[in-house]
């Protein structure tokens, strides 16, 4: 199957109106979507990306209020990171975090590149990793609207970070189903185990996941945790028969509205899903109007009353 890139990460929040606070009015990422989880109606789902929605920029979230909190371990999607311009970027967010008492670290490297590890809303370990000396996958499109300044503007989703005690089978997925190319190494900084790169496409912050070795407990997988990355795929028929004749267990090909999904685990459990670049995010607003209504796929548009009767509104800033 060919990749063209991270589609979007995935994650649970315990609190949306929280999370919005904080991805929007701290990170200054752009709300692109307000809607239902259509796996559970009476859950909001919010998307942040670039001004246009691209795909490679976003970040959703669903809302788990009485389910069990996200408990670390391997077997998981274990952090992500968010694309900014430059190094100094990350001294402009630094300082950021600060006035909004946002828990950081230091700035270390990935790979070659500096990035600045904070911990998000939800407590959930994050990277704002630097592009400044970055090749590959292009980054977004800055947002005019957005609280930070376009030269300093989150651009984009990636790498993503997986911990799993059985590396060499996660690898075989990465490398020969989906077919990402090793890419190289690193020290991971607290374990100093080694790191392993895989690249999709032209590769880049953009294109890349980092598999980390670790024996640890198995994570549980709740709010506060990564329920999956999607990788943008340019035929997802022809994944899905690739998916088949590998004889690998996958959910068939689901209209989500927005793209068409494929969702699959490898034997590690974790979620991996491949998504199509369009319909995209437009399909139902215009560029200048993303975000600022309640958008529900034509599927559940005759339960809409229902639904938001049961969803708490969110309260928006500009």
């Amino acid at each position: 199957m060919e990749l063209l890139g991270i589609h979007h990460v995935a994650a649970i929040t315990t609190d949306i109106q929280k999370c919005y606070d904080f991805y929007h009015q701290i990170l200054g990422m752009k709300l692109i979507k307000e809607t239902v989880n259509q796996e559970n109606t009476t859950s909001h789902q919010l998307y942040f990306g670039d001004r246009e929605g691209s795909p490679g920029t976003v970040i959703t979230f669903f809302e788990s209020k009485k389910g069990r909190h996200h408990q670390k371990g391997t077997d998981a999607i274990f952090a992500y990171a968010l694309r900014v311009p430059t190094d100094r970027s990350l001294y402009a967010y630094k300082l950021r975090f600060d006035d909004y008492q946002v828990r950081h670290d230091a700035v270390i490297q990935l790979h070659g590149k500096h990035a600045l590890p904070f911990y998000d809303c939800d407590d959930r370990l994050v990277y704002l990793i630097s592009d400044e000396n970055n090749t590959g996958i292009l980054s977004g499109i800055p947002d005019d609207l957005s609280p930070v300044e376009s030269i300093h503007q989150i651009n984009g989703v990636g790498p993503v970070l997986l911990n799993i005690n059985h590396t060499l089978v996660t690898a075989s997925v990465l490398h020969q189903i989906m077919g990402m190319a090793r890419a190289g190494a690193y020290q991971h900084r607290e374990s100093n185990e080694a790191v392993e790169v895989f690249k999709m496409a032209e590769g880049g912050n953009g294109g890349e996941v980092h598999l980390l070795q670790q024996n640890t407990p198995v994570a549980k997988i709740g709010a506060g945790g990564i329920n999956h990355v999607a990788f943008r795929v340019k035929d997802i028929n022809a994944a899905l028969e690739v998916l088949n004749k590998a004889e690998i267990s996958h959910s068939g090909i689901i209209d989500r509205h927005y793209f068409k999904s494929l969702y699959f685990r490898d034997l590690s459990g974790v979620l991996f899903e491949l998504a199509t670049d369009e319909p995209g995010f437009t399909v139902d607003e215009p560029v200048d109007s993303l975000g600022s209504s309640f958008s529900i796929p034509q599927v559940l548009e005759y339960q809409r009353h229902e639904i938001q009767t049961h969803l708490k509104p969110i309260k928006k800033g500009e």
